[in-house]
Formats: structure tokens, C-alpha cells, sequence
């Protein structure tokens, strides 16, 4: 355990939204990613283009972007951010069987955005489950987790 403080309270423990204002701007990206677990049928219907909402992939891909955009207005005390770049990709997996998604977040500013891509996956994910849900009832939003993130006071972390 570190002696640092929660950047996130007070002095009396309250929460509080951090000043990043004398900070430096400087290059900053996160990747995160994720996994929906299906049924193998529920998988050939998404390959075939078959499932009623339409293409699976492609709207949870918009839903993530979207998501990431909006970080700030889901999560209370994350800074609005303007993102240079949200990239979004699902791809299918029989050995899960499911879905794998990945998610990664670039800016250049004050402070990171791992909570971008997090929530990209999130989101994704989320949405992945909605459209799939009429035929399985049983899928899963499995092991959401930050991947890797560059730049800012902390430097590198790369977890996988």
C-alpha cells in the first residue's frame, strides 16, 4: 500500500472533481477491453447477419464510441476531455464463445482517459447484451479491465 492520498476527497474525505489546471498538456492513451459470453448459437446468428436489431457489431462499435465521448456526463467526477481519437472493435470468438472487445482512447491534455476506454468497453458490451437478448437470456459482460495507458505523471502501466 502506498502513503498517497485519494486524489478524489478532501482534506474532511469529501469527494471532489480534482484541478488539473497547472498540469501540462502531453500525449495520453488508454486501451481497455472485454468480453460478452454467448451460446454458440447465439454467435452463428450474429456471423449470419441474422439476429432482429440488425448488425450486432457494428451498432455496439457506434454505442462504444458514443459512450466514450460522454464519459463525463456517466462517471461524476471525470473531466470533460476532448478526445483526439476512439477507436472500437469487436470481434467474434468461438473459443469463448462470445465476443471479444477492445477499446482504446487518445488525447492530448491534462489528464488520462482510461475511464474513456473503460467505458467504451462498457458501453459496447451493454449494447452487445440488448440486441442479443430477445434470443439468449443467458449472456454475460465478463472481465472489463483496463489493458494498458501512456503518458501523464504516472507514466506507462500495462497490465496485459
Amino acid at each position: 500500500m502506498t502513503d498517497e492520498k485519494l486524489s478524489h476527497l478532501d482534506e474532511e474525505g469529501r469527494a471532489h472533481m480534482v484541478d488539473v489546471g497547472a498540469k501540462a498538456d502531453t500525449e495520453r492513451s488508454a486501451t481497455a477491453r472485454g468480453e460478452v459470453i454467448l451460446r454458440a448459437e447465439t454467435l452463428a446468428l450474429i456471423r449470419q447477419g441474422l439476429m432482429k436489431k440488425g448488425d450486432v457489431l457494428t451498432v455496439a462499435q457506434l454505442a462504444g464510441i458514443m459512450a466514450a465521448k460522454r464519459t463525463s456526463e456517466l462517471i461524476p467526477l471525470c473531466h470533460p476531455l476532448a478526445l483526439t481519437q476512439v477507436e472500437v472493435s469487436l470481434e467474434l470468438d468461438d473459443h469463448l464463445p462470445g465476443v471479444q472487445i477492445y477499446a482504446s482512447a487518445r488525447l492530448v491534455g491534462k489528464t488520462g482517459v482510461e475511464m474513456e476506454a473503460l467505458t467504451a468497453v462498457s458501453v459496447a458490451a451493454l449494447t452487445v447484451y440488448d440486441m442479443v437478448k430477445a434470443v439468449e437470456k443467458t449472456a454475460r459482460i465478463h472481465n472489463i479491465r483496463l489493458v494498458e495507458k501512456h503518458g501523464g505523471r504516472s507514466g506507462d502501466v500495462i497490465n496485459e
